[in-house]
């Protein structure tokens, strides 16, 4: 970037390159700072985001909004912000090995999914043998043998979900006795539950074979994973952002923090972890920064 840039974007996910191609085209300089894989790059192909009925790869959405967003000017740099603090009416950002001063901010650092600990499960969620969100994908597991690995009530909660889709249904909740509350619903729901940790797995071609009690295998085409996220919060949090009870960043109806001039979208703010949120977030965001420099620069009506 020839000149210093206005806003700084953090993550170059769905929400990070749609403010970007937003802010780009409202004129403002922009720097993506990509500090590692989005999590829609697991994505093997999405059949619910809107305007590809027959599916695209979570590569593509992100190899297509990327294109997007340098079309427009928007800079992505890779790696990660180390550092960021407020100064003055802006922020100064430090960013391998260089101090960048900005006048806004956008988070769309998402979260870090807590992935089983099966052999190969990289590789298996790649081929969509075990996945992380029945929302973006439970229509696939009709009337399949379904598994949700879960240590805790979530567990329960996703396989209440999945329901919809399969009667057949198991949960393997692999965490201690006590933080499964709900067994009543397990069994009013026909969902079979399995309490013991999986000692082995076996990725088949089509089908994930889990050895997890009694000795024997048992096999499944689907298996979930319910084991929850982290939220990539640490830099919001270091500036006392508002965080909730689990953690992901409390914003107002502009995606504005509780810090001024400090702006998230995505996973990382309270709410559905879905690609078609984290955009439509980031659209708001980046009209909400776009207008507040406006009114800084006094490039606003004063007499309506």
């Amino acid at each position: 970037m020839k000149t210093a840039p206005e806003v700084l974007v953090i993550g170059a996910g769905p929400a990070g390159l749609t403010a970007a191609t937003y802010l780009a085209r409202f004129r403002r300089r922009v720097l993506v700072a990509d500090g590692g894989p989005s999590r829609a790059c697991w994505i093997p192909v999405s059949h619910n985001m809107p305007g590809f009925p027959k599916g695209i790869t979570g590569d593509a959405i992100l190899r297509r909004m990327t294109e997007q967003a340098g079309e427009y000017g928007a800079v992505l740099e890779q790696g990660p912000v180390e550092a960021l603090r407020v100064d003055g009416e802006g922020f100064v950002a430090r960013l391998n090995g260089r101090e960048l001063r900005v006048r806004a901010v956008l988070l769309a650092t998402g979260v870090v999914d807590h992935h089983p600990e099966l052999p190969g499960v990289e590789r298996a969620i790649e081929r969509s043998l075990v996945r992380i969100c029945p929302i973006c994908d439970g229509y696939e597991a009709i009337d399949k043998a379904v598994a949700i690995i879960g240590d805790d009530d979530k567990g329960v909660r996703e396989a209440a979900f999945l329901r919809t889709y399969s009667d057949r249904v198991t949960l393997i909740h692999i965490g201690p006795p006590a933080a499964l509350e709900g067994q009543a619903d397990l069994e009013r729901l026909g969902i079979e539950l399995i309490c013991a940790p999986i000692d082995n797995v076996r990725l088949e071609q089509h089908r994930v074979t889990a050895l997890s009690w009694g000795g024997s295998f048992r096999s499944f085409d689907l298996v979930y994973s319910a084991l929850g996220t982290s939220p990539t919060a640490a830099l919001a949090s270091q500036l006392g952002a508002a965080l909730g009870e689990d953690g992901r960043l409390q914003v107002d109806p502009h995606q504005q923090t509780s810090v001024r001039g400090l702006y998230a979208a995505g996973d990382v703010v309270r709410g559905l972890n879905q690609i078609a949120v984290a955009t439509a977030e980031a659209a708001v965001a980046a009209t909400a920064i776009h207008n507040r420099l406006r009114d800084a620069d006094g490039q606003t009506a004063r007499s309506v």
